[in-house]
């Protein structure tokens, strides 16, 4: 895979431009379509360089409403109206809130990634291999007891729940719960899979090759730390054999496990999270300094590259919301961080470009500043540029994503060239602090670039200082003009980092 690959992260139940009321169901707030992503919005999404789009909650998961033919779900198992898309019911069906037509609801999602394909990216769905929704049922597959971990008692579920769902013996809870009496934060409405019988890798193993069959190009391996990493470690050799470009991302948040499941487990990327995100973030809070970006990747080794980085997603908080920044502009130094320090892999969700804010009350999810995975609802920003009606902000917010990502993608110097991180030449000066400043160098061949990122909430004027030795290990020839570059003033405009090209 040459160059920065960008991925867009859809959730498309939220997608569209409905009109939606705080917990309302199905049938009052409806839900996004495979059908609303059509020709026309799939080419203005591949405006933002995308290359591949997760198209996320596509697997038919437990939830509320009742569909004619589907068979129904036990209420008291469903976290909200939608219910969660990790809690999957039928590993060989969509989910069929996202059809026009219930009937034909496969060959819409067939349909989706033709179009897709069609327009030059690549699709990547979630592969849930942890556990399923605690009533699943299929009639492609079965799970029996052998599949689970089956405790020693009946089933409790949470009096709250007032559930008459019956379960004997107890199975363990998908979080790792192996109690009989699940608490209202475990996972539920949702069995933990039993890896230690073959028969459970052979099983995932065929729904892989499904999905794969029908044109999925890449997999987003959900939680992958409470799956052994062996299983990864020989059903991935087995899927390229079939599949030979197929992509796995792993969901994974300890460091100690990067390497781990980067080599024994054969991913092709993992998530930096616990890594470049969090510190990022801490940054943009004030709760650590930018300085602390150098010690974050020198971490990373040789994973560097493999890292997916990202500053949004379905789980984390809105960068714009008042959990975060309140501002998708204040972000733009994180984005420019993450997106040129190297040529790992960058992730958006959909939203972000247009510094959306997060900032609804959906129903089962709180005023919590996320988009919420269990209601039925809808992306604000998003249903403006539907409407091509989006206010002048996100409109400046998206050209500047627009601008940075085709930069990233395009010019040799950020899809191949090497780092050289300025920091340790930089200390703290009238002209240079690195509590709120960062800044680096790419070059490829004979060409560089120095990036300066502020990340204070006013204008500064700095000097960078590049020594000797960057030049050295970059394999760039130091001419008279390039020499000239040590200590250049630069002016940075608020909140924004500058590109400049030497």
């Amino acid at each position: 895979m040459r160059g920065k690959f960008i991925i867009y992260q859809m959730m498309l139940r939220a997608f569209g431009d409905r009109k939606c009321v705080s917990g309302g169901s199905y049938n009052v707030n409806g839900s996004g379509k495979f059908d609303d992503v059509t020709d026309e919005r799939l080419k203005e999404i591949k405006k933002l360089s995308v290359r591949a789009i997760w198209y996320t909650g596509i697997i038919a998961h437990a939830s509320k409403t009742v569909f004619h033919g589907i068979q129904n779900c036990n209420a008291s198992l469903v976290k909200g109206k939608a219910g969660s898309p990790y809690a999957i019911r039928d590993y060989y069906d969509v989910d069929p809130a996202l059809a026009t037509s219930v009937t034909n609801r496969m060959n819409e999602f067939e349909n989706l990634i033709k179009r897709t394909h069609a327009a030059g990216m690549k699709v990547i769905i979630d592969f849930v291999p942890n556990h399923i929704y605690r009533a699943y049922s299929s009639e492609k597959n079965h799970f029996g007891p052998e599949n689970f971990y089956l405790l020693n008692e009946d089933l409790h579920l949470p009096t709250e729940l007032k559930s008459n769902y019956k379960e004997s013996p107890a199975k363990a809870t998908g979080n790792d719960c192996f109690s009989p009496y699940p608490t209202l934060n475990d996972w539920y409405e949702t069995i933990k899979l039993n890896y230690e019988n073959r028969d459970t890798w052979y099983q995932m193993f065929e729904i892989l090759k499904f999905w794969a069959a029908k044109g999925v190009d890449g997999f987003r391996c959900d939680m992958v730390e409470m799956v052994p990493v062996e299983f990864f470690g020989w059903v991935f050799p087995q899927m390229r054999k079939l599949f030979p470009d197929i992509k796995f991302i792993a969901e994974v948040y300890k460091k100690e496990n990067y390497q781990i499941y980067s080599q024994n487990g054969d991913f092709d990327f993992l998530y930096d999270k616990s890594g470049m995100y969090d510190t990022l973030i801490d940054i943009l809070e004030g709760k650590e300094s930018a300085s602390s970006l150098t010690s974050q990747w020198q971490s990373l080794g040789n994973l560097q590259y493999k890292m997916l980085n990202f500053l949004e997603n379905h789980d984390e908080q809105r960068l714009a919301s008042d959990f975060i920044i309140g501002s998708g502009k204040k972000a733009l130094p994180a984005l420019i961080v993450s997106l040129f320090f190297n040529t790992a892999p960058f992730m958006i969700y959909f939203g972000q470009e247009f510094g959306e804010r997060g900032m609804e009350k959906e129903g089962f999810s709180s005023l919590d500043g996320r988009t919420s995975i269990y209601d039925y609802c809808i992306v604000p920003s998003i249903k403006r540029w539907i409407q091509k009606k989006l206010n002048t902000d996100e409109t400046l917010i998206y050209k500047e994503y627009c601008n940075l990502l085709k930069i990233a993608t395009v010019d040799d110097i950020f899809t191949l060239g090497k780092t050289f991180d300025l920091g340790y030449v930089n200390p703290v000066s009238e002209y240079f602090n690195p509590d709120k400043q960062f800044a680096f160098l790419r070059a490829y061949g004979q060409h560089a670039a120095l990036i300066v990122v502020n990340f204070d909430d006013k204008e500064v004027n700095v000097r960078v200082n590049i020594p000797e030795h960057a030049f050295e290990y970059l394999n760039i020839k130091q001419t008279k003009d390039i020499n000239s570059i040590d200590s250049v003033p630069l002016k940075i405009a608020q909140y924004n980092g500058v590109v400049n090209y030497i």
